[in-house]
């Protein structure tokens, strides 16, 4: 079983009784009878009203096991300026010196961290380029392999007549334009046409 605490008197409230009282932004109200909610709809302040909790706890007037604990919380937040503590100033300042400490070493460990990561990539690369050199004879027998395979075709493309003027005579010639298409062997087998070259 739930018991609630009113809002303005501090009475307990059982379950199934009390009113209940949702603000636009919903933050909830819980009241022990009409007198507190129209006291709160008033805007009454709870320390000022005698026959509520908080003032008789400020009064002195409430039995309870302790003080402390029941001004603490009914205790309003004020923004009262902190006295100048030349020992607190003293541990903040230890303790900013602390933090970026801290921080540059979790920063060194993270740049070690990355940094061994692309030197191991590094090697890898490295050991790669090693074991190519040493097996390039073997490539470049493969390449000069495919190489032969692939068939140059020559085509001619188109014929064009030119009249050459020679003194008083016209001569024609003939010129032929060739072009080399080649063929690109693919890795399935099949046989495709690269960029024509002029």
């Amino acid at each position: 079983m739930r018991i609630e605490t009113c809002h303005l008197c501090s009475r307990p409230i059982y379950p199934s009784k009390g009113i209940t009282f949702v603000r636009n932004d919903a933050r909830t109200f819980r009241f022990c009878r009409s007198k507190c909610h129209k006291n709160f709809k008033m805007k009454r302040q709870p320390r000022k009203l005698k026959w509520t909790k908080t003032h008789r706890a400020l009064r002195g007037k409430e039995m309870i096991v302790d003080q402390n604990v029941l001004l603490s919380q009914f205790a309003k937040r004020r923004n009262v300026p902190v006295k100048y503590d030349r020992n607190l100033v003293a541990a903040t300042l230890k303790a900013m010196e602390r933090v970026e400490e801290i921080r540059a070493k979790r920063e060194r460990a993270f740049t070690r961290k990355r940094l061994s990561g692309k030197m191991a990539r590094e090697r890898r690369r490295a050991e790669d380029r090693r074991v190519v050199a040493e097996g390039e004879h073997l490539i470049a027998k493969e390449l000069m392999d495919r190489e032969a395979e692939r068939p140059l075709v020559e085509s001619v493309q188109e014929e064009r007549s030119v009249s050459i003027v020679v003194g008083e005579e016209r001569v024609r010639t003939k010129t032929k334009t060739i072009t080399k298409t080649k063929m690109k062997m693919l890795v399935n087998g099949g046989v495709e046409e690269e960029m024509d070259l002029d």
